[in-house]
């Protein structure tokens, strides 16, 4: 596809990197030569220098051949009118903005061909908060993703000595916990995939596993690799920011919320915009006096949101030393995200990383739902909807172990029944089914299917077996 990305910062270059690794012709617009000149250095990708709403320069960019526009400048106002000089000027099939403010949402008609004409909106802030939110929610899971309406949900789980399943077979898993029904796509060990799993595949303690289930069986299939962790009530948040303020207003019902910012300012509004109950500190998330004054120790959750990469992984490291049961640091430069790996920082969330899907599902082939991207970009996750027949699709009217998957990709789940519903939840959960995949089920035409690929490069052969032929009519 011919890609056109506005703004050349943070987000644009893991958005820019992504997509240049999947052989895409992209061009970046930014006012910024320097930050141009970098990425063309690092990536085979043309940079333009200019300001992305002017159509002068989108022309210069090569907008009128162009399939997709992502605008993701710093400034919601710049991505807005970009995209629809795109739209209405170049008749760009897909614009996609990013957008910090609530009120712009997708379901707005500020959004539609008559408004700012955006095909989707993304806002990094809103998916670090989702996910941060699923991690409360499960506190044993590393990662909680949602497939097929929410029905089917795939989990990362550190498994941990003592768990029903670990240091058993795959093949014992039936028989150690009957009635659960789940399927393992994936397990990393010291960071690596393990190659090949089959039913002799052991799970060892320390492993990162991924598991498909029904949402409905989530909390059952966590039990089965850990214990239960107790619930997340005492959480600290480091940075009163648009992510820590959209994630106390979320949480401060539920939990004790305490915040740690810097600023007196934002500290004020802080105070004004929560629950009483939510203690706004003014303060430095790294001053170990501090956090030992404030009882760091009993803390369930302690979040670093702060914008600056070394204040969060140093604060992270501090509160985990003194005491705190979990940390969580968002980190924004993918050099700092590896060496902060397998240290004592539990979970570390890339922003940029944390909304590539979204965009993602809007540049694969075939008639693809959804895509998430997990471990830093090398592998993901992608719901396919299956159309045609066994004569012009290549999954339908197969059993999985007749469809040619690349080595590694795994089928966990199939939703059956989506098409016949109206989208809202309780049709979804009155007639649609979740099937968890074995080697004899059998794939039908409409069925949302749920793959697992642990390394990237398998995309495009995965994408294929959803796309149907030229004789195929809708």
């Amino acid at each position: 596809m011919k890609i056109i990305i506005l703004g050349a910062g943070r987000v644009g270059e893991s958005v820019a990197e992504s997509l240049v690794s999947e052989k895409n012709d992209i061009t970046v617009i930014d006012s910024d030569p320097h930050r141009l000149r970098v990425l063309q250095d690092r990536m085979d990708l043309r940079g333009v220098v200019g300001n992305g709403i002017q159509p002068s320069v989108q022309r210069d960019a090569g907008i009128e051949d162009c399939d997709m526009l992502i605008a993701c400048a710093p400034l919601d106002e710049t991505n807005l009118v970009a995209c629809k000089v795109a739209h209405d000027l170049f008749s760009v099939p897909t614009t996609i903005a990013r957008v910090r403010s609530p009120e712009f949402a997708n379901a707005s008609p500020l959004m539609g061909k008559t408004g700012f004409a955006v095909s989707q909106v993304i806002c990094p802030e809103e998916s670090i908060t989702s996910y941060i939110g699923k991690l409360i929610e499960y506190p044993e899971a590393l990662r909680v993703l949602e497939f097929g309406h929410g029905l089917v949900s795939l989990i990362a789980v550190r498994a941990v000595a003592g768990g029903p399943l670990v240091q058993h077979s795959l093949a014992e898993i039936p028989q150690l916990v009957p009635g659960v029904d789940m399927r393992i796509v994936a397990i990393y060990r010291q960071d690596q995939v393990v190659p090949v799993l089959d039913g002799a595949t052991r799970i060892e303690a320390g492993d990162e596993v991924f598991v498909l289930a029904a949402t409905a069986h989530i909390r059952n299939v966590l039990g089965t690799l850990r214990a239960a962790d107790r619930p997340v009530k005492r959480v600290m948040i480091a940075g009163g920011g648009k992510v820590g303020l959209r994630l106390a207003r979320q949480i401060q019902d539920e939990c004790q919320v305490k915040i740690i910012e810097p600023q007196q300012a934002r500290c004020e509004y802080l105070a004004e915009a929560l629950h009483d109950s939510v203690l706004v500190l003014k303060g430095d998330s790294t001053d170990e006096d501090l956090l030992s004054d404030e009882n760091v120790q009993d803390m369930d959750l302690f979040l670093a949101l702060t914008s600056h990469d070394e204040d969060n992984i140093m604060s992270c490291l501090l509160a985990k030393r003194l005491g705190a049961r979990r940390v969580l640091a968002v980190i924004n430069r993918k050099a700092y995200a590896d060496l902060v790996q397998g240290t004592t920082i539990d979970i570390a969330i890339s922003p940029s990383q944390a909304v590539i899907g979204e965009l993602l599902a809007y540049v694969r082939r075939g008639d693809v739902e959804a895509v998430h991207s997990l471990r830093r970009g090398s592998a993901e996750a992608l719901e396919g909807i299956v159309r045609g027949d066994r004569k012009t699709c290549k999954m339908a009217g197969r059993r999985i172990e007749e469809i040619n998957l690349p080595k590694g990709a795994q089928v966990g789940a199939i939703v059956r029944g989506l098409h016949n519903v109206d989208g809202s939840a309780a049709s979804v959960d009155a007639k649609a089914e979740v099937i968890i995949a074995h080697h004899d089920t059998m794939v039908e035409p409409n069925d949302h299917v749920i793959i697992f690929v642990p390394r990237k490069r398998m995309v495009r052969e995965v994408e294929k077996l959803f796309q149907v032929s030229a004789t195929f009519l809708f």
